[in-house]
């Protein structure tokens, strides 16, 4: 598994989801209170060795995931609707 830090966007169905692994420690938090259970742990690695973390399309841009890390990690951007 590759060491990574630079960041990394998914383009999900309600917004880019996007991971910076030199910032993320691994520690879970974002998995633990996401309400759709859609944060799931990636291939790619993070500060201290551990995985990081990915998102998937049950996604819906709330940003718990980005209010909550401790490390600020995890930038979300809504998608505008049209």
């Amino acid at each position: 598994m590759p060491l990574e830090f630079k960041p990394k966007t998914q383009e999900l169905d309600s917004s880019f989801f996007t991971i910076f692994p030199g910032l993320c420690k691994g520690c879970g938090l974002c998995i633990e209170k996401c309400p759709k259970k859609c944060i799931v742990w990636s291939n790619t690695l993070g500060v201290y060795g551990t995985p990081s973390v990915e998102a998937d399309d049950d996604c819906i841009g709330c940003g718990i995931c980005q209010n909550i890390c401790p490390d600020c990690a995890i930038n979300i951007e809504k998608k505008v609707k049209h």
